[in-house]
């Protein structure tokens, strides 16, 4: 049986899951064809209580756990991840909209990330400071160690709805804390299965637990009384979800609005590649994708004889389908919303060069031109497969445009100047700068994430075991 039919054969068995019919329950759609691939419950603040009650018992046992302990649970998972790959994969594939070639690739980062925190449990080092460092210092040694938080509460987007997840709760667990997954009502399907697994594996009962619903339920999470909030979204929610947390510590990523530069002295060939290939995947719904593309006059008309044909030769169509580049995005709202921007950009002069239409949820691969700087699609996250043009010649404008934004998560650069790389690279104000690569660059167990409206704290294994550990400091 070919791939795709088999794992969707498995998936529908896998997801068929009868809901309660005391409880609100919502469906979850194909973006692609519109049918319903699940119904699941909303959780109401009574049952979150209870399962945040649950996870600070579980934590309460499993805080005292060593790390090889933690290690051996983390391995069970990866293993019934990697088992499941292909399940997972057509679930993905039929909630997000993803091609299922890019379901496959999530997964395989997915099992990557909970790897990295298994082997990363053996690294949360502390130190030994003596305090006698001072004139009036005293003979005694502070000993200086990460203990875990307690209760995390994992919330997470649409668009990554496995390995972000991972990213949560990899780290969590290698640091010792329990865990409440509550993922996007959009695509909760591959969570729930992955927190199945977590069962499966083992994990201590309360440990890994979930809760659907939407912004109710979010809000209702962070108001019971967790430890730590783990929040991948917008910028609008991740301050709603602040402000209702109180003094819970807040790791957020909110988003990006990502530029890449092309230099008078880039690799055309290898800048044009990136930017297609960084923009139109996941149909141009990753935080940070290639949102603007700052090209150098110089090189305009030989990088756009490179960049178009790639374009053209994006294709669109059925995710289920190897053949298939890019997919819907996630709702015809989010559809809209593009044609929209574009809309706007268009009325104020922008020059459409591709693309430009839709069909329900299918944006076509779409670069535009010309743009008002004013206009939504520079100043703010563009989700969707629209690869905004900008020409420059100042090089110090063109960054300072890039440090005006609210956003300040990723920049990438094509040159092989160094001077230009270094200037980019201390000048600009992101979270990270990828060198001849794109903005939407990873790696799993590396620090990510922004700076002002981009987020609080960061992603990346081994960091974020850190930051999802309390410092505790005994002196003798």
């Amino acid at each position: 049986m070919p791939l795709k039919t088999k794992a969707l054969e498995m998936m529908s068995q896998r997801i068929a899951m009868p809901a309660p019919t005391d409880t609100e329950t919502f469906q979850v759609f194909n973006p692609f064809t519109g049918a319903s691939v699940g119904e699941l419950c909303s959780a109401d603040p009574s049952e979150i209580n209870e399962k945040v009650a649950m996870a600070r018992r579980a934590a309460e046992e499993f805080r005292f756990s060593t790390p090889y302990q933690r290690r051996s649970l983390i391995e069970k998972i990866v293993a019934l991840v990697a088992r499941d790959r292909e399940i997972l994969a057509a679930t993905v594939c039929a909630e997000v909209g993803k091609t299922i070639t890019e379901a496959l690739r999530e997964i395989i980062r997915a099992g990557n990330t909970l790897r990295l925190s298994g082997d990363a449990t053996t690294f949360l080092d502390g130190e030994v400071l003596h305090c006698g460092v001072v004139a009036q210092g005293v003979d005694r040694q502070a000993v200086v160690t990460y203990v875990p938080t307690g209760v995390v509460a994992a919330i997470t987007p649409f668009n990554y709805p496995v390995n972000l997840l991972c990213h949560k709760l990899g780290p969590a667990l290698a640091a010792g804390n329990a865990v409440i997954v509550k993922p996007s009502p959009k695509a909760p399907l591959a969570a729930q299965h992955l927190v199945d697994l977590c069962q499966e594996a083992g994990a201590p009962k309360g440990l890994v637990q979930i809760v659907h619903g939407g912004a109710e339920c979010a809000l209702s999470l962070v108001r019971a009384p967790i430890d730590l909030l783990s929040f991948t979204g917008g910028p609008a929610g991740g301050l709603a979800l602040k402000q209702a947390s109180g003094l819970v510590r807040c790791l957020m990523e909110l988003g990006g609005n990502d530029p890449l530069f092309v230099l008078p002295d880039a690799d055309l060939d290898a800048a044009a590649k990136t930017a297609v290939l960084q923009r139109f995947e996941i149909a141009g719904q990753s935080c940070a994708a290639v949102k603007k593309l700052y090209i150098h006059e110089s090189v305009r008309k030989s990088f756009l004889d490179r960049l178009m044909p790639l374009v053209e030769a994006t294709s669109l169509g059925d995710p289920a389908e190897p053949a298939t580049h890019m997919g819907p995005v996630i709702d015809e709202a989010a559809a809209q919303e593009v044609m929209d921007r574009l809309e706007e950009a268009t009325h104020r002069g922008a020059r459409i060069l591709a693309g430009g239409t839709r069909t329900g949820t299918m944006v076509a691969p779409t670069v535009i031109d010309r743009l008002d700087p004013n206009t939504r699609l520079l100043k703010t996250e563009t989700f969707g497969p629209v690869l905004a043009l900008r020409g420059f010649t100042d090089l110090n404008a063109a960054m300072a445009e890039i440090n005006a934004s609210d956003y300040g998560l990723q920049a990438g650069i094509y040159s092989n100047s160094h001077d230009q790389i270094r200037k980019l690279a201390r000048g600009l104000r992101v979270g990270g700068v990828m060198v001849n690569e794109g903005p939407d660059f990873r790696a799993e167990h590396v620090p990510f994430g922004g700076v002002k409206g981009s987020g609080l704290g960061r992603e990346g294994v081994r960091i974020a075991i850190r930051e999802m550990s309390e410092t505790k400091v005994v002196i003798d």
